[in-house]
């Protein structure tokens, strides 16, 4: 039988991705944004500076602080690297989502999930990165393949997967490779592009399941979000393989407005398994980057499955302005 032996929560951002002194090349960006979401309401840039003005964020997105939360970001990345090296799984499950990176307006499953025997990497061709905005480019390189290469999938594990989450009532897109674009072949979405890059030291077979946490109207909610990770973790604990099975949640924690309070309370529920207190967080938080959370809670609900328990948190509020923008970063392992 397969067995549930680590799991991991990482963040993505491009901040990841970007020298400290590089930062402020979003925040004028940051300034005209019409709709920056903070507790469930939108603001404009300024109206957030007043808004958090006693909260010191002039210090907090200062550069020697900056600098600072960068280099105990990477320090927390490489920890992962090793310890997933160290555990050397079978296969690796990928918890992710999608920027219009693969899906498009015209058809964003809820959840979906690949069965093929690969899946691509794609490197980013010169011209596209040079026309991408300020602060964009420098951070691509992070999550996009230095050449194309395809990657395997445990195609027999997704398949399996697949059928158990169609029994239990989930109703989920089922592909054997990603859409073609306008350009041709897609690859994976910068959420998957990010564990290849920076946390596998070699390839590992995968499964893909990705949610579609970002856009409206049918982002899965939190509490079927867990509903969704227990049925994952169901079909891997009855699948009759003998396979070490790893689970990764990539992105998260708070952004593009950073909310302390509301990862405290996220990271309580990711420290103690508790699914009731995951499950009943407020939907309206979950909007723009912080709905990427939910990869965290569905992860955390199939490593509950499995018997694991929190082992290491390492939880770094990266702003760049003092309006509060910027990204909260997340890293986590059970054991």
């Amino acid at each position: 039988m397969a067995d549930i032996v680590f799991g991991f929560g990482t963040s993505h951002s491009p901040l990841l991705s970007t020298p400290p002194n590089k930062w402020h090349l979003r925040v004028e960006a940051d300034k005209k944004n019409p709709s920056l979401e903070y507790r469930g309401k939108s603001y404009v840039f300024d109206e957030l500076v007043k808004l958090r003005a006693k909260e010191s964020l002039d210090y907090q997105s200062s550069l020697p602080v900056r600098a600072e939360r960068h280099d105990a970001s990477q320090l927390s990345i490489v920890k992962l690297s090793e310890h997933l090296e160290k555990v050397d799984p079978d296969v690796l499950i990928i918890i992710g989502n999608d920027q219009r990176e693969v899906f498009e307006e015209n058809n964003t499953p809820a959840i979906s999930m690949i069965y093929g025997e690969n899946v691509n990497h794609l490197s980013i061709p010169p011209e596209r990165l040079a026309n991408m905005p300020p602060g964009i480019a420098i951070a691509a390189k992070g999550c996009s393949a230095e050449q194309d290469i395809s990657y395997p999938i445990d195609s027999d594990l997704s398949t399996h997967i697949i059928s158990s989450l169609t029994k239990d009532h989930f109703d989920l897109c089922a592909m054997k490779s990603l859409p073609d674009g306008p350009r041709g072949p897609r690859g994976m979405s910068h959420a998957y592009g990010f564990i290849y890059r920076r946390i596998m030291k070699k390839p590992i077979p995968a499964v893909h399941v990705c949610l579609n946490t970002f856009y409206q109207p049918n982002q899965p909610t939190a509490s079927r979000c867990v509903a969704l990770g227990k049925a994952i973790g169901r079909a891997v604990n009855n699948y009759n393989r003998n396979l070490r099975v790893a689970v990764c949640g990539s992105g998260g924690l708070s952004h593009f407005v950073i909310d302390e309070e509301f990862d405290q309370r996220v990271n309580q529920g990711l420290k103690t398994l508790d699914m009731n207190l995951l499950a009943s967080l407020p939907e309206e938080y979950f909007i723009s980057g912080t709905s990427e959370i939910k990869n965290w809670i569905t992860t955390a609900a199939i490593v509950n499955e499995g018997g694991l328990k929190n082992s290491m948190l390492d939880y770094i509020p990266c702003y760049r302005s003092e309006a509060g923008t910027g990204n909260a970063m997340g890293f986590m392992t059970w054991v």
